[in-house]
């Protein structure tokens, strides 16, 4: 079985992705393995290149400043740099998933719904958080401004349009809360087995 794990900015889909792992579920985080095959995949750095200039990599590195600035603030540019992205990210975690033997696995993705992914997916988990706490660790955690922080969220869907396409939700405000939680849904999960 496949679950879709996602969630806007800031809500802690990467907290409990990692709650799934401790309890032996493979997780296949979207936006690491995406930056991982940004830069060792020759076909995918060639077309971002063609797409936001030399300026997206300096040598084998990504840079993630130049790129976010580029496409946070134009909705065309960062359809069209998912356009080279996600496909690729899509095969890779197809082979990912052929290799593992749980009886699910996650596929942890900010954009599942914005990417039109929900068939993909037999469950799907929405991990939300109130906004301005959604707000506060993006801070913490990019080092960025509140008006960047804006601007990436009106990239996302609110959570309002994905509670009504979700199997589970989980608010993710107190870490202890949110890890019972997932013990529960665990054992949901496996009952669809």
């Amino acid at each position: 079985m496949i679950v879709g794990l996602t969630g806007g900015m800031g809500s802690g889909k990467s907290t409990v992705g990692r709650f799934f792992k401790n309890l032996g579920v493979p997780v296949y985080d979207s936006d690491s393995e995406a930056k991982r095959l940004m830069v060792s995949s020759e076909k995918i750095k060639k077309a971002i290149i063609e797409l936001l200039g030399e300026g997206a990599y300096s040598g084998e590195n990504l840079e993630r400043e130049y790129i976010a600035q580029r496409i946070f603030r134009d909705k065309e540019l960062l359809k069209k740099l998912n356009g080279i992205v996600h496909p690729a990210v899509r095969e890779d975690f197809l082979k990912w998933v052929e290799e593992q033997d749980h009886p699910y696995v996650i596929q942890e993705t900010a954009l599942l719904f914005e990417n039109g992914m929900r068939g993909f997916y037999d469950k799907i988990v929405l991990v939300t958080a109130p906004k301005e706490i959604r707000i506060k660790r993006i801070l913490n955690r990019d080092k960025t401004t509140r008006s960047e922080v804006l601007a990436r969220l009106k990239n996302q869907m609110d959570d309002f349009g994905k509670i009504s396409f979700s199997d589970f939700r989980i608010e993710n405000i107190e870490l202890a809360d949110t890890k019972l939680k997932i013990a529960k849904l665990n054992d949901v999960l496996l009952e669809f087995c």
